[in-house]
């Protein structure tokens, strides 16, 4: 690929930067291609294959792909109503050239997008809770939200916290992309739990599962919900698969500063393992990278 496209949803474990290794390591020519934790999707973005059926348990960010899906056509509509809710609730838009003031940069010299647009935000954000059906207005608070997180409390609101982000060309450009990506390719989306959904396919030859599963050993908000049981069930699943014939290829992390991850070192040693050079560090020396990603697949990539 000459250019790595990256998801307008900016989500947590995003692996933006890691696609032009991995994709040298996906299967040449895919029929179907399986993603059961799709997450923002900056990964099937940037694979050729015929079919893309995709899935993740977190129904908010399904709903906001299906948004897109199903607005593939009104790429100028879509764009101009999101500039109407920034523009109405006086939100920073750098892309537009709406900046923020040069007193309120110069007082707030590291958080003053969070200063200038969290009035605006905040006015959003409860204008959402009362029509969670508004999915324009739930893509907008991701995108000025708290590392474009999509979190509720247990009542069901939204809570996340104004971030310090901004409307820049960078999430106008990534809106484009996904829209002519979705208007150019057949997507079928889901939101099921990760056994039901590969439980479901009905899968053929030629077809590819990418799997980016939360991490046991990293402490991200995302992976909070899983666990070694979840774990254990994941690889049984992938050996079942794998005794069917069909491809799959796994990214996660063996190692991640003092832990490591045994059930994924015993579980990989029958299978091929790629190294990936990612960009954790030490938070000990931030010139040190103490962590091991790799990329586990049951083909060998020629």
């Amino acid at each position: 690929m000459s250019k790595i496209i990256r998801s307008p949803f900016f989500y947590v474990g995003d692996k933006y930067k890691l696609m032009p290794q991995l994709i040298e390591l996906f299967p040449d020519k895919i029929k179907t291609y399986y993603e059961p934790f799709v997450g923002g999707g900056s990964s099937f973005l940037n694979v050729r294959a015929d079919k893309y059926i995709l899935n993740d348990n977190n129904k908010w960010i399904i709903k906001l792909h299906k948004f897109f899906q199903e607005n593939k056509k009104n790429k100028e509509k879509i764009i101009n109503d999101i500039y109407n809710i920034i523009d109405n609730y006086e939100l920073s838009c750098s892309y537009r050239g709406i900046t923020v003031p040069n007193d309120i940069k110069t007082q707030f010299k590291k958080t003053y997008y969070a200063k200038f647009n969290k009035k605006g935000y905040m006015k959003i954000r409860d204008r959402f809770n009362i029509d969670q059906s508004n999915l324009l207005l739930l893509y907008v608070l991701l995108i000025y939200g708290f590392n474009h997180m999509i979190r509720f409390n247990k009542n069901g609101l939204f809570n996340l916290p104004v971030g310090n982000v901004d409307f820049n060309g960078n999430v106008n450009n990534a809106i484009i992309n996904y829209l002519n990506f979705a208007k150019n390719n057949d997507m079928f989306f889901s939101s099921m739990d990760f056994i039901d959904f590969l439980d479901s396919a009905t899968y053929s030859e030629g077809d590819f599962i990418y799997l980016d599963p939360p991490y046991l050993i990293s402490n991200s908000e995302y992976n909070k919900t899983w666990s070694e049981d979840l774990e254990r069930k994941l690889y049984e699943k992938l050996d079942e698969l794998n005794e069917k014939g069909v491809k799959f290829g796994i990214s996660n992390l063996v190692y991640h500063k003092e832990k490591s991850n045994t059930l994924l070192i015993d579980w990989m040693d029958k299978y091929t393992v790629y190294e990936i050079n990612s960009n954790y560090i030490s938070r000990f020396d931030n010139k040190i990278k103490n962590s091991r990603e790799v990329y586990i697949t049951n083909y060998v990539k020629n």
